[in-house]
């Protein structure tokens, strides 16, 4: 029912900082949890960050200290601030919004948007 677009990608080097965004139409993001995920070539699907109705927040390991998932409800958008990047982060980024929790197989998802780190 919701649908979502990320946007913000692109290629950045190692230190940098990158801002991803979710925005949703279709419905209002109020009632959602927001994951955001990521995938590199040859690798499993990761689960990076999520942020729950509530606002509460949860991170991977890989992540945390380093990226901060914020939701502003009146935009109808979630953020993925990332900083201190390097070449490991590289993947094509994705969020996905589920009803009940953030800890959950989502169904629906975003088209992606890339993101390379390298100098």
């Amino acid at each position: 029912q919701v649908q979502l677009v990320e946007s913000g990608g692109g290629l950045v080097q190692p230190g940098g900082s990158l801002r991803l965004s979710c925005t949703a139409s279709g419905s209002t993001l109020d009632y959602y949890h927001i994951g955001w995920f990521r995938q590199a070539p040859g690798k499993e699907r990761e689960g990076v960050s999520c942020i729950s109705s509530r606002a509460e927040t949860f991170y991977s390991n890989s992540v945390k200290g380093r990226f901060t998932i914020s939701r502003d409800n009146a935009k109808n958008t979630v953020y993925l601030q990332m900083n201190s990047l390097n070449p490991d982060d590289t993947a094509v980024y994705y969020c996905a919004a589920d009803r009940s929790s953030c800890f959950v197989t989502f169904k629906t998802w975003g088209q992606g948007t890339q993101v390379t780190v390298s100098s």
